[in-house]
């Protein structure tokens, strides 16, 4: 295990709050459960939280609770014009158009979930999560665990639902950086009557290159194929990096551990590598927060359900940032 030495500020959100990250340190500054968000836009920095999207204008130091309170908020994403959008559970969408000081709900996508008794099939039931955003202008498309793609062209006046390869359990969402219309996917097990079988299609990565109308499956021969966490690189050639793991439970206090993987593709999903190293092949720990990491080209960054933050090089070297954190749900550099 190796040190990282030289580190610029990583925000790590975790089941117990925002932690900054320095050289030498970790330290909580925002003390709020569930932070499965942690992202800059335009220079201000959000946390998604289970209640609430808090904001911050100095790096993380200070936090403030904004207009979008008691919703446990999953993502947050600029449409490129000006205006922010919340996904949150259960399914709701927020918008913002005062850089996320106030929000005013979308209720068309609530009722569309509501009407389709879209839920998380365990027992009993729960409900379904807008988990996943990719937005331009009045294009939305929003991913819903379990529920599908749902799309809008209006700005969510109107909505349609789409099924990447008849999987309604959608987890992440990432728009190719410098091909228009090129979306990719993360998806799992969920079904709304149960729990589909563990085979090839039914789990994984989808590409989509028509804004998310149409998907193909990119994930042949990968396992395990439950899929969650996911970046892409904006940098060329545009690496997409994707965690893995065999189901939706899998946990590092398992007696076998997560058994757990990292692959990139950096062919559009044609073909996979695995980041990983002899000591994390599958790794022990599940990932769960996953970034690009901006300052190592192809290199990400990753965070574990056991408390630790991982710098991981586009030649699958591993350096530790942090450990004995709670449970790192997402992470963010500035």
């Amino acid at each position: 295990m190796t040190q990282s030495k030289e580190l610029r500020m990583i925000l790590a959100g975790t089941s117990k709050g925002v932690f900054q990250i320095s050289e030498d340190e970790h330290q909580c500054t925002l003390d709020r459960d569930g932070i499965r968000e942690v992202v800059v836009i335009r220079e201000r920095l959000f946390a998604g939280s289970g209640e609430g999207v808090y904001t911050s204008d100095d790096s993380g130091a200070n936090w403030t609770l904004s207009g979008l309170q008691d919703q446990a908020v999953w993502q947050v994403r600029d449409n490129g014009e000006g205006v922010l959008y919340a996904g949150t559970s259960p399914t709701g969408l927020y918008r913002s158009t005062d850089s996320g000081n106030s929000w005013e709900p979308v209720p068309s996508l609530t009722q569309m979930a509501e009407d389709n008794g879209w839920c998380i099939p365990l027992d009993p039931p729960i409900p379904s999560s807008a988990r996943a955003l990719v937005v331009r202008g009045d294009n939305l498309c929003v991913g819903v665990e379990v529920g599908g793609i749902a799309m809008s062209n209006d700005a969510g006046r109107s909505w349609q639902v789409v099924l990447p390869g008849d999987n309604p359990d959608i987890h992440m969402m990432f728009a190719h950086p410098n091909e228009d219309g090129v979306i990719y996917t993360s998806t799992g097990y969920g079904r709304l009557d149960g729990v589909a079988e563990m085979v090839e299609g039914n789990a994984g990565v989808f590409r989509s290159e028509d804004g998310g109308y149409s998907w193909t499956y990119a994930w042949k021969g990968i396992t395990p194929r439950y899929s969650r966490p996911m970046c892409i690189d904006h940098r060329a050639p545009y690496g997409l990096t994707v965690a893995s793991a065999p189901t939706a439970f899998s946990h590092y206090k398992q007696p076998d551990g997560a058994g757990a993987m990292l692959f990139r593709s950096v062919d559009g999903g044609a073909s996979w590598r695995s980041l990983c190293d002899d000591a994390h092949s599958p790794s022990h720990a599940n990932f769960h927060g996953l970034t690009v990491d901006p300052d190592n080209p192809g290199g990400v960054l990753v965070g574990t359900d056991s408390g630790e933050v991982w710098r991981v090089s586009e030649n699958a070297a591993w350096e530790t940032v942090a450990c004995d954190l709670p449970p790192v749900l997402s992470i963010a550099t500035t």
